[in-house]
């Protein structure tokens, strides 16, 4: 489905549109302000992936490579990944848990790579 991205002139929010019939006349407004002076932007590509294969891209071994099990803050940032990975909501304490761990960490992890590769 196409959606199609517009900034705003005026207060330069981007505003995404849905448009199911190109056919129609369409008119954006912006969401934030309401003006309708806005130019289309190239929009960044969007790809869903099943949960199969979220699952997949998580269980390979590469992904794990610069975790280390003693260290705090590369546990918290393999947990936070995971849960974005699969798009599950973590209760308030769970996140808060995680940011604590990660500036707990004494910074012996390994510096951001691969596990920001997910």
């Amino acid at each position: 489905m196409p959606i199609y991205e517009y900034q705003c002139q005026d207060c330069r929010r981007i505003s995404g549109f849905l448009i199911l019939n190109l056919k129609e006349p369409f008119a954006p407004r912006c969401s934030r302000c309401g003006s309708t002076s806005l130019t289309r932007v190239l929009s960044r590509v969007h790809v869903r992936l099943s949960e199969e294969t979220r699952l997949e891209k998580l269980a390979d071994p590469g992904v794990w490579g610069g975790l280390d099990e003693n260290d705090p803050k590369s546990v918290a940032r393999v947990l936070k990944k995971m849960t974005q990975e699969m798009g599950e909501d973590t209760p308030g304490e769970v996140d808060q848990m995680v940011e604590e761990a990660m500036e707990a960490g004494d910074g012996a992890s390994a510096p951001d790579g691969p596990e920001d590769s997910f």
